[in-house]
């Protein structure tokens, strides 16, 4: 196995359809101008409450990716 090296951002997804979704949205969203993510760790789930039900999701992750 190859060293690497690795650089960490955070992003925040958001989606009305669950946490997944959320974090599927946000990774989603960075591959169309990052390449090499590797690992993403969820750093925090808040939701949006309307008329006494979950209306809204939005997760923040850190991922992972390498360095060329």
């Amino acid at each position: 196995m190859s060293s690497h090296t690795y650089k960490l951002i955070e992003l925040t997804g958001s989606s009305p359809d669950g946490i997944q979704p959320a974090i599927e949205s946000a990774i989603a969203k960075a591959a169309e101008s990052l390449h090499n993510m590797r690992w993403f760790e969820v750093t925090d789930t808040r939701g949006h409450i309307d008329d006494g039900k979950v209306a809204h999701w939005q997760v923040t992750i850190k991922v992972g990716f390498t360095l060329d």
